[in-house]
């Protein structure tokens, strides 16, 4: 596609052609689950259609095709985010699941009581919790990085939070409840420098950013497919060949062996020691048929309309009266958090729902975020390629629609 021809892509999202409450649908709840285009659902559909079958185990050609669909995904992956090789890439539910992964089968085995894990203070609960478990199993101890008012990160003592105790830094790339983007290479060369491993949440970032892992020197980064236009229930943990060699299985079962007997059991090379049981193929088909799409596109192209809309967007409701943006951080990426004073966000989303504008409202499961900016909870509006100028003007109608009913 050569030119960003905004009508011609919306064509491709069949879910965006439709009414609510008589009105067009603006739908700007990307950062929790994006839409799918034609290409992605066709692809599922094929395969369901055409190759349904099991993967890795059979001889007949139904299984060869989806084996061969299979894996070429996770190719597909492998450039996406320019890893070494597909050895280097395992198919997981999402970024919840890997970080899991990553936390019970390489940080806990060498964790002790008095150790650390280094995360922010504008994670997703998704990098919290399985560090807090990870904590409570082993005696080790959470720190966590502070952030400005702006919604910055707080580098002023990064020094001394990576320590000889600090097992691992685990930092998202992208705020969800911010859009603040956090300079995670800058970060992965200090980690590195006192010989810390570093996992990048990049749930955020995969779908606005061109990520190079190779680049970033990243230890460990995960992502989910269904924020960047693939299906629900599949997404990649990138890590390093040398550390998952030594990382044992997190989970046993079906084709993570290479043989099983009542007295021993030898497990399969990599990835597949880690892709126990039958796998979300169709997922990641869909995941490699995704990526496909925004590479006919150019990462960078929707990456700058995606730009554009958010300084539209933030230039909008800055200058409204009685509209408080949450999160003012110079490097931002889809996300644009606000509050409408004296209305509730649950009250603000449900307004701007009989708008036609979809948002999320919430803590957007982020809650030390709110708790640091004294808040319940925000309103958020997030973009992809796919919004529109028009959308942004819905945005802001809606707004004064809310500030009108509560007047």
């Amino acid at each position: 596609m050569a030119a960003f021809d905004i009508e011609a892509i919306r064509k491709d999202f069949p879910i965006l052609d439709q009414l609510i409450y008589d009105k067009p649908l603006a739908y700007l709840d990307n950062a929790a689950s994006s839409q799918k285009p034609v290409q992605v659902i066709e692809a599922i559909d094929h395969y369901y259609r055409k190759d349904n079958a099991n993967v890795h185990r059979g001889v007949h050609r139904l299984s060869q095709r989806a084996t061969d669909a299979y894996e070429a995904s996770r190719t597909k992956v492998r450039d996406f985010i320019n890893a070494k090789s597909d050895k280097e890439i395992v198919f997981v539910r999402g970024a919840t699941e890997a970080i899991n992964l990553v936390a019970q089968s390489f940080v806990r085995p060498q964790t002790k009581a008095g150790d650390e894990i280094l995360i922010s203070h504008m994670e997703h609960h998704a990098n919290i919790v399985p560090w807090q478990m990870l904590c409570e199993q082993t005696g080790a101890k959470l720190r966590v990085i502070p952030m400005t008012e702006q919604g910055e990160l707080d580098l002023t003592g990064i020094d001394d939070l990576l320590t000889e105790q600090t097992k691992i830094l685990a930092i998202g790339q992208v705020s969800n409840a911010l859009g603040t983007i956090n300079p995670v290479k800058m970060l992965t060369e200090k980690a590195h420098a006192k010989n810390i491993p570093v996992l990048i949440d990049g749930a955020q970032a995969v779908p606005h950013l061109s990520v190079d892992v190779q680049d970033l020197d990243c230890d460990f980064y995960v992502f989910s497919g269904h924020k960047m236009f693939a299906p629900t229930g599949i997404g990649a943990l990138y890590g390093k060949q040398a550390l998952l060699e030594e990382m044992p299985p997190w989970q046993g079962g079906g084709d993570m062996i290479l043989s099983v007997s009542f007295e021993h059991t030898q497990y399969n090379e990599l990835p597949y020691k880690f892709e126990a049981g039958t796998p979300h193929i169709a997922g990641a088909i869909g995941l490699g048929a995704a990526i496909d799409y925004m590479q006919s596109i150019g990462v960078e192209k929707l990456a700058k309309h995606e730009h554009d809309l958010l300084d539209y967007a933030t230039d909008k409701l800055s200058n409204m009266a009685g509209v408080r943006l949450i999160g003012t951080a110079q490097h931002k990426a889809s996300v644009l958090s606000f509050l409408i004073e004296g209305v509730h966000p649950h009250d603000v989303g449900t307004i701007f729902d009989q708008q036609g504008v979809a948002i999320r409202t919430g803590h957007h499961c982020a809650q030390p975020v709110m708790q640091f900016f004294g808040i319940p909870a925000t309103a958020r509006a997030s973009f992809a390629f796919y919004n529109t100028m028009d959308e942004v003007d819905a945005l802001a109608a809606a707004v004064v629609k809310v500030q009108e009913l509560f007047a």
